[in-house]
């Protein structure tokens, strides 16, 4: 059991628990707001889709647990948060947003029903090597007119190890603070700052006291540091044949996720319930 007392929301386990979580709904739409250039009236229904997990190629790369939600008006958000960035992760943030327009097209579907698919990629290494900001969006756009052409799909990306050591005066800033904390002090510090992440660090310490929601994190945990070393041993003896193995030890934490999710939503409402 780790000594940490609370979770860290830059584990995308915790990230899920907590904003996909419907009772933190205000927490997440501020969140949103401060990343997204969106109409304020795309906020007023934001529809959680059922738990999204990746597990293509689950022998190259970690699994992957990411929030995917639609607006007022349909628009798909997919939000990931990668703490260790591949040599492959633009590419295949290229290629899911892609599948994401394509998964909106029926036998029937016409071009023009497409709807905006926006990924925010939240990680905690350097992505974007040309500029020292923190946050980036990116379109199809040409570089030489200053023309956009389409933001059907539009990318953005929040870099955790690029954030400033104090704030930019951005709600944007105090939420990476929020998501990047490691300590008792950043917490304390962004809480003071702006009453929403106050709300917001009040939920992650009820949260974080739930022993059921640790031991999902610390399996998550305890998983990713397994296949990473098992990854780095089979490069170093030059082996192919890691992936059965990576594959077991994904099998007890990444079944029953979501069933584990939804049992511990309702564990703490009832906690709630009897409380008020």
């Amino acid at each position: 059991m780790s000594d940490r007392k609370f979770l860290p929301v830059k584990s995308d386990v915790v990230f899920r628990m907590f904003f996909a979580d419907e009772r933190n709904e205000a927490f997440l739409i501020s969140f949103l707001k401060s990343v997204l250039r969106l109409p304020e009236e795309d906020y007023n229904k934001i529809e959680i889709a059922d738990p999204h997990l990746l597990p293509e190629h689950i022998g190259d790369k970690f699994a992957i647990i990411d929030v995917k939600l639609h607006t007022k008006s349909r628009k798909v958000i997919h939000i990931e948060i990668q703490l260790r960035v591949t040599s492959e992760l633009r590419e295949r943030i290229v290629f899911y947003g892609s599948k994401l327009i394509t998964e909106q097209l029926s036998s029937a579907g016409q071009y023009d029903e497409i709807q905006k698919v926006i990924s925010i990629i939240i990680t905690n290494d350097k992505l974007i090597t040309d500029g020292e900001g923190y946050h980036h969006r990116f379109v199809f756009y040409d570089s030489e007119a200053c023309v956009e052409f389409t933001d059907i799909i539009e990318i953005h990306t929040l870099e955790l190890c690029k954030l400033p050591y104090g704030t930019d005066g951005t709600e944007l800033y105090d939420w990476a603070k929020f998501i990047a904390a490691e300590t008792e002090e950043e917490l304390n510090m962004v809480a003071e700052r702006n009453a929403q992440v106050k709300g917001a660090v009040v939920k992650l310490r009820e949260l974080s006291a739930d022993e059921r929601a640790r031991d999902m994190y610390e399996r998550r945990e305890k998983a990713q540091r397994d296949i990473y070393s098992l990854q780095k041993q089979s490069r170093a003896e030059g082996k192919a044949e890691g992936k059965a193995e990576e594959r077991e030890i994904w099998q007890g934490v990444v079944a029953d996720k979501d069933a584990e999710i939804a049992q511990l939503r309702t564990q703490l409402e009832l906690r709630g319930n009897l409380i008020n």
